[in-house]
C-alpha cells in the first residue's frame, strides 16, 4: 500500500492556491473593465449646458405638430395668443381668410335627373330573357349558370294556357341600347337570349 507523501500534498495545495489567486485576478480585471466601458444608449457622464436647454425650449415653443400635414407649401393655421385672463384667443391679424367657393353640384340630384330623363324618353322597360322553363329546377339551374358569369338574373312565373312557365330574365334596363349590350355579352358566352319589352 502506497503512503501519501507530504511533498505531493504540498504541491497540490500550492497549485490550488495559485489557481484561486489567478481566478480572483481575472474576476477583478473583468469587473474593472465592465465598470469603465460605457453602456449602450446610456451615457453616464452626459450633462446639458444652460445654452442647450434654452435652444431646446425655443425649438419646442415654435414646434407645430401639424407641420407634416402642410406639404411643400405650408399654409399654417391661425396663431393663438394668450390673453391676460389665461384664455387662448385667435389673433385676428394672423387668421388667414379662407376663400370659400360654393359647390353647387349635387351628384345625387344629377343622377336622379338623368334617370328621370331616361324614364321620360323611354316609355318601356327592357329585359333580356335567357329562358322559359316548365320546371322550376331547370330555371334555377339557368339562374345559377348566369350567376357564375357574374350576372344576377330574376325568376318570374307566368300562366300560359293553363301551364305554369318559369322565366329567367336579366334587367330591367332603362333603354334598348343597354339591353342589346347585355344580349351581345350573353351571345359572346354562347348563351341565346331574346329581348323583351314591357310597359313602365
Amino acid at each position: 500500500m502506497r503512503q501519501t507523501n507530504h511533498r505531493d500534498f504540498g504541491g497540490t495545495f500550492t497549485g490550488l492556491l495559485i489557481g484561486f489567486v489567478i481566478g480572483l485576478g481575472l474576476a477583478l480585471a473583468l469587473a474593472v473593465y465592465v465598470t469603465k466601458v460605457p453602456v449602450p444608449f446610456l451615457n453616464k457622464t452626459q450633462t446639458r449646458s444652460a445654452d442647450q436647454d434654452a435652444v431646446e425650449a425655443k425649438k419646442n415653443k415654435d414646434w407645430d405638430p401639424n407641420s407634416a400635414l402642410y406639404g411643400k407649401n405650408p399654409a399654417k393655421g391661425p396663431e393663438v395668443s394668450t390673453s391676460p385672463d389665461n384664455t387662448a384667443a385667435p389673433n385676428a391679424s394672423t387668421v388667414p381668410k379662407a376663400e370659400v367657393k360654393a359647390d353647387t353640384s349635387d351628384p345625387l340630384a344629377d343622377l336622379v335627373k338623368s334617370k328621370n330623363a331616361d324614364a321620360a324618353a323611354e316609355p318601356f322597360h327592357y329585359f333580356v330573357q335567357v329562358g322559359a322553363f316548365n320546371k322550376a329546377d331547370d330555371a334555377e339551374r339557368q339562374k345559377a349558370q348566369l350567376a357564375l358569369n357574374g350576372w344576377e338574373a330574376q325568376l318570374s312565373e307566368r300562366d300560359q294556357g293553363g301551364n305554369l312557365v318559369y322565366r329567367v330574365r336579366l334587367g330591367p334596363f332603362l333603354n334598348r341600347d343597354q339591353a342589346e349590350e347585355m344580349r351581345k355579352k350573353l351571345e359572346d358566352k354562347g348563351t341565346s337570349s331574346i329581348l323583351v319589352k314591357a310597359q313602365r
